[in-house]
């Protein structure tokens, strides 16, 4: 029985994607839930797994190619029985075995970012013991491989791409063009449009982060105990002060949907994530209900999915407000750029000792610049202003975030 391979069902925000790799080609043998494909969108990269045991008969869409939602990309015929004679038959799979002479039914899973840094480090992934669910090689799996001595024959079945190449004169300039990935693409896109669509400008102010940062130090130890391993960070205080001046300040927290203002009720907080192919925003939904340990928890399993190409787009959609950290980069001040439909956009940066004066006297304080980019069409420089302030204000007296205050 032949079963049709569609592509997943894209939300209305993802127009089309693109076939990025086949993990199986024709004629080889598939196991039920085995990856099949990645198909990169301009916001996350899918999985498309085999339905059932079988083989792989047919493939209609290949790599780079566009594909629109529920689109049949390929076909599959179910049966244990009907995939041996297609292996047998095909001498192909040879061409994937490693030494020991598995074939391709043998290849292990990984993930996407785990398939991309084995091929750029040289990494045979059958050499590899996944530590992930079901023996999944993850990105981190590969990171932790020692690169080969010169002495050890590891890379002699598939010779180094330098050792084709001539030797460079000095003085020689070389390039390299590469297709700008969709999901790059597309945030080249949406950054030109918020600079052309929106009326953007930017308010800085400071914060004295000492008396967050004392608490942090006392209660960090007795905080990941009680709350199963997740670690006291600062993005819990901010995500709090956040949602809390949001709801003062409702404009903040609003979108421009043609020439409408539409206010939300509720405080869905997106987290900007860098990762290898961009940035990407996973949002915490109903983020004023959350105590700090839920934001710091579920932000840290969002940064471990982003890493291993694991999130989705549901996760990623919506949001009226965003964070965005470039201090963990070592960013002293810079102007984020709006997330568009949202209106505004926080800026955390790099926290530095610097002399400030307090109570008449000049003392050494761990300040941290904070930068707020708002739509002037919707936000007006005396709420944003205020806004900021409201945040300050929340993280230089921490308590004011418990009272609400």
């Amino acid at each position: 029985m032949s079963i049709e391979i569609k592509a997943p069902t894209f939300p209305e925000s993802v127009q089309e994607g693109n076939i990025a790799t086949w993990h199986k080609k024709p004629g080889d043998s598939v196991t039920r839930d085995e990856l099949l494909v990645d198909i990169e969108t301009d916001k996350v990269v899918l999985e498309v797994v085999a339905p059932a045991d079988g083989t792989l008969e047919e493939v209609l869409k290949g790599e780079g190619d566009i594909v629109q939602s529920n689109e049949i990309i390929a076909r599959v015929v179910a049966g244990s029985s009907a995939a041996k004679p297609a292996v047998e038959k095909n001498p192909e799979p040879e061409v994937k075995s490693d030494d020991s002479g598995k074939d391709s039914s043998d290849e292990k899973i990984a993930s996407p970012a785990a398939r991309k840094l084995a091929e750029e480090k040289g990494v045979n992934l059958q050499n590899v013991s996944g530590t992930g669910k079901d023996g999944r090689i993850t990105k981190e799996d590969i990171v932790a491989i020692q690169p080969a001595s010169p002495e050890q024959p590891a890379a002699a079945s598939a010779p180094a791409p330098a050792a084709s190449l001539p030797p460079l004169a000095e003085g020689d300039r070389v390039e390299k063009r590469v297709p700008m990935t969709r999901m790059r693409s597309r945030i080249a896109d949406r950054l030109v449009q918020v600079t052309q669509t929106t009326a953007m400008l930017t308010t800085f102010n400071e914060v004295d982060m000492h008396r967050i940062m004392n608490l942090r130090t006392e209660f960090k130890d007795s905080f990941s105990k009680i709350h199963n391993g997740t670690r006291l960070g600062f993005m819990g205080f901010f995500v709090r002060a956040a949602t809390e001046a949001l709801k003062r300040f409702p404009a903040v927290n609003a979108s421009i949907d043609g020439p409408d203002v539409v206010y939300h009720g509720y405080q869905d907080v997106g987290v900007a994530v860098s990762t290898d192919k961009g940035l990407v925003v996973p949002v915490l939904r109903n983020a004023d209900t959350m105590s700090i340990a839920d934001v710091e928890s579920t932000i840290a399993e969002f940064g471990a999915k982003a890493r291993d190409g694991k999130l989705s787009i549901e996760e990623m959609t919506g949001g009226t407000f965003t964070i965005t950290n470039g201090g963990v980069f070592g960013s002293l001040l810079s102007t984020p750029i709006l997330n568009p439909p949202q209106t505004a956009i926080l800026g955390m940066h790099k926290i530095q000792e610097r002399p400030v004066a307090e109570n008449g006297q000049v003392v050494i304080r761990p300040m941290m610049y904070l930068a707020l980019s708002y739509d002037h069409r919707l936000v007006d420089g005396k709420e944003a202003v205020q806004f900021l302030v409201a945040i300050k204000e929340m993280i230089e007296n921490p308590a004011k975030i418990l009272l609400e205050i």
